[in-house]
């Protein structure tokens, strides 16, 4: 994010780059099997500091995408318990689209080990991190 306002606000670049340095001090430091956990409080101050971020430039596109796994985790809970009530209503009995959510919990039920579910999330965020931050310059 912070590369995305770099010719738009450099105030808030620096900001962002610090947000992004002590993401990358948290996770180095919290490497499997996972010791100190972030909890509410931290994962809510990122996600109000990114948006914050977008809304003071208008870029809440790049936002979207880089958010990707957060939007697949937080649909699937979504998606689940809609099918689960509907088939509820209509069946009798409440029917699951994945044998659990969210879906990284459905990925380990179908035997994919953590460290690989940790590293593919890894992989995809930076991928979809450095789209967005492409997006965010050229719409700059």
């Amino acid at each position: 994010m912070s590369i995305a306002v770099l010719p738009i606000c450099s105030d808030l670049s620096v900001f962002g780059a610090s947000m992004a340095g002590a993401c990358v001090g948290f996770l180095s430091h919290n490497r499997y099997k996972a010791s100190v956990f972030m909890g509410d409080t931290g994962s809510l101050a990122l996600g109000g500091a990114l948006a914050a971020m977008a809304a003071c430039t208008g870029m809440f596109f790049p936002l979207f995408v880089s958010s990707g796994i957060f939007v697949v985790e937080a649909s699937s809970v979504i998606i689940q318990v809609s099918y689960f009530k509907t088939t509820k209503r209509l069946q009798g009995t409440g029917r699951r689209l994945f044998k659990m959510a969210p879906f990284h919990h459905h990925l380990e039920l179908c035997g994919l080990k953590e460290p690989t579910i940790v590293a593919g999330a890894y992989v995809i965020s930076s991928v979809l991190a450095l789209f967005a931050g492409f997006v965010g310059l050229v719409s700059a």
